[in-house]
C-alpha cells in the first residue's frame, strides 16, 4: 500500500527482454535505500514492483507482461515517479493507494495558470464514474484532488512543488498517465452491486 507521495524521481536505465515481460534497472536518485530488502515493493509511475536486486544505487524489477500492457512508462528508459511502500506508523499525506494501476488516461490540457499548473486528462469511460469532484486520483503515482470534471474529461491544479518533484513536469497534450482511481469508489460499487443482485442481504454479517 502506498500514499502517492513521491519521494523521488528516478530513471530506468535498462529494459532487458524477459520471457514474458521485461526486467528494469531502475536509478533510485535521492529515494532511500537504508531500508530496502529484496522482496519489498516499490512504486514506479503508480505501478506496484518487486525490488528482486540491488547494486549501488540501482534496483531490478521484474515486470510481466500483463502489467506492461495495462501501463504506460515502464517500456522504455526514462524518469519515473518512486514511492516506497507504507508502514502502519507512516503518515498518510495523500490517500490510500494500492499500486495498481485501473486504466491509461490521455492528456488534454497541461497549461501554467498563474504560478500553478492546470492539467486536464480524458478517462476511458470504464472509469469516468469513480471520479468525482473534490474525490481522489493517483496520476502516474500522485496522489490528486480532482477539481472539476466534465464527462469523462477532470482538471488537476498543480501546484509549483508538485510539477517541481515529479514527472508531471513533462506531460503535455496527448500524453498518455496511468490512472488509479480511489480504494473506496471500488468498494462502494461492489458493496451497492451486490444489494442489488441480492435483496435482503442488507446488515452486518453473522
Amino acid at each position: 500500500m502506498f500514499s502517492g507521495i513521491v519521494a523521488a524521481t528516478g530513471r530506468i536505465q535498462n529494459v532487458s527482454p524477459l520471457e514474458d515481460g521485461v526486467r528494469l534497472t531502475v536509478d533510485v536518485g535521492s529515494l532511500d535505500l537504508s531500508d530496502v530488502q529484496l522482496g519489498d515493493s516499490i512504486a514506479n509511475n503508480g505501478v506496484c514492483l518487486t525490488v528482486i536486486a540491488r547494486a549501488g544505487n540501482c534496483v531490478d524489477f521484474d515486470v510481466s507482461r500483463e502489467t506492461l500492457n495495462c501501463t504506460v512508462g515502464l517500456a522504455e528508459p526514462g524518469e519515473v515517479n518512486l514511492e516506497k511502500a507504507l508502514r502502519l506508523s507512516d503518515r498518510l499525506g495523500g490517500h490510500l493507494v494500492t499500486g495498481h494501476v485501473d486504466g491509461i488516461g490521455v492528456v488534454q490540457k497541461f497549461e501554467p495558470i498563474g504560478e500553478s499548473h492546470e492539467l486536464v486528462i480524458r478517462a476511458p469511460a470504464a472509469l469516468a464514474g469513480y471520479i468525482a469532484k473534490k474525490g481522489s486520483v493517483t496520476i502516474d503515482g500522485v496522489s490528486l484532488t480532482v477539481n472539476r470534471v466534465d464527462g469523462r474529461d477532470f482538471s488537476i491544479n498543480l501546484i509549483p512543488h508538485t510539477v517541481q518533484v515529479t514527472t508531471l513536469k513533462r506531460l503535455a497534450a496527448g500524453s498518455s498517465v496511468n490512472l488509479e482511481i480511489d480504494l473506496i469508489a471500488r468498494y462502494m460499487e461492489r458493496m451497492l452491486a451486490w444489494r442489488d443482485e441480492n435483496p435482503g442481504t442488507e446488515g452486518t454479517p453473522a
